[in-house]
Parts: structure tokens; sequence; C-alpha cells
């Protein structure tokens, strides 16, 4: 996998109080000559509303399982992200895979213009006001990795 945290230092998850959210659950069925062997993946969102994210994967046999995992990766993989107010300081794009993320800064009381994905990104982000479009690939995995590509560029 690989780290979002490029130029910035490490930020110890102990010390920050974390909400987390599921973005999304998936059911996975490997067909092996017993029958199907079915595991889950779920994708995880924590953040503290004052420009701290991360985002984590997990893989299991159960669902909570899958969060609990995802979860740990999320809060190893943090992020701090600049604000401007209730927004972020300059637009922005990213693309990785076949998905392309544009996030552009928004005048207070507009509001988060976003698709879920996104928007779960940005409420544990503390972005308030942002106007996003997501082109190419609806897949939630590479929608979140893209926009935390995106927030890591932001100066």
């Amino acid at each position: 996998m690989v780290s979002l945290m490029s130029n910035t230092e490490r930020i110890d998850p102990s010390t920050i109080n974390l909400n987390e959210r599921v973005v999304s659950t998936r059911r996975i069925a490997k067909v092996v000559k017993g029958g199907r062997n079915l595991r889950f993946n779920a994708l995880v969102v924590v953040g503290n509303g004052e420009g701290v994210v991360g985002v984590g994967l997990g893989k299991a046999t159960a669902i909570p399982d899958a969060v609990r995992k995802g979860t740990a990766v999320a809060r190893k993989n943090l992020i701090k992200v600049p604000l401007k107010g209730s927004t972020i300081p300059q637009a922005t794009t990213a693309k990785r895979g076949g998905a392309l993320v544009i996030l552009k800064p928004a005048p207070r009381g507009t509001g988060i213009v976003a698709g879920s994905s996104i928007r779960a990104v940005m409420d544990l982000v503390g972005v308030k006001d942002i106007v996003t479009k997501s082109l190419g690939s609806r897949n939630p995995i590479n929608v979140i990795y893209t926009t935390l590509k995106a927030l890591s560029t932001l100066r």
C-alpha cells in the first residue's frame, strides 16, 4: 500500500480523540474446490474534525473484525490537512487509478457539495464549505484514497 505521508511528520493517534465512519463494506467470495470462501472488507475513515484524517481498509472473515482492522490501519495513516476557516486554502485535483477528484474552496454557508464517499472524508476533516467533483471511477475505495491524495497536496 502506498503511504500518503510523504513529507509530513508522524501523528500520534493516542493523543487525539478520533471519530470513525465505515464508508463501505463488501462481501468477497473466493470459489475453491470445497465451495465458496466468504470474506469481507471494510473501508473506514477516521478524523478529529480539526484537520486530521486517515483511511484504512480492513479484511476479515466477519464484518466487525474487518471494521476493527480498518480502524487500526486508518489510525496509522493519519495526515494533517491545512484548513482556512471552514474550507481548504486552495483548489486542488488528484488522480489515482481511474479516479479523478477535484476539490474547490467555497464561501461560508455553501456546505459540503460532494458525493457520499468524499462527504465522509470532509466531515471528519472538519471542512464545512467545499465544492467537489469526482470523475472516472465510482469505486469508493479509489475515490477516498484519491481524495486523501488531493488533501495531502494542500499547503
